[in-house]
């Protein structure tokens, strides 16, 4: 991306407020509670699996990749298409994916969607795997 469309967006950032799911309620914990510390209610099993079935895709898991190791720990969507070879649109949906699973954010700036990854969430996605 050339630096004055650079320039261009980071005034956008300034006047705009990010579009992010809110913080983890306090339901939260229990999501994360280890699957083998006991069963886990419905809910809890739902949000877990949403959580999963958004990395079950290899495309979104480079996606998470790609915005970990970008500059600031944020990408703009005009970013990402090229490394994984797929058209806007696809990774659009792919992005979707994880907004709603948790996994990262979504903050208009301008015409561009950026992107970062919420660590919080990845390490609970871990913490629900682990034996107690």
């Amino acid at each position: 991306m050339e630096n004055g469309s650079t320039n261009v967006n980071a005034s956008w950032h300034d006047s705009l407020m990010a579009t992010s799911l809110p913080p983890l309620a306090a339901g939260a914990a229990a999501c994360c509670s280890p699957v083998t510390a006991g069963v886990l209610a419905v809910d809890d099993a739902e949000r877990i699996a949403r959580i999963f079935k958004a990395l079950g895709d290899p495309t979104r898991v480079r996606l998470l990749s790609l915005i970990a190791a970008s500059e600031g720990g944020e990408a703009c969507i005009c970013d990402l298409t090229e490394p994984v070879g797929l058209s806007q649109p696809t990774v659009s949906h792919h992005m979707k994916q994880l907004v709603d699973a948790g996994l990262v954010t979504r903050e208009q700036r301008g015409k561009w969607a950026y992107f970062a990854v919420v660590e919080d969430a990845l390490r609970n996605a871990a913490a629900a795997l682990r034996t107690v």
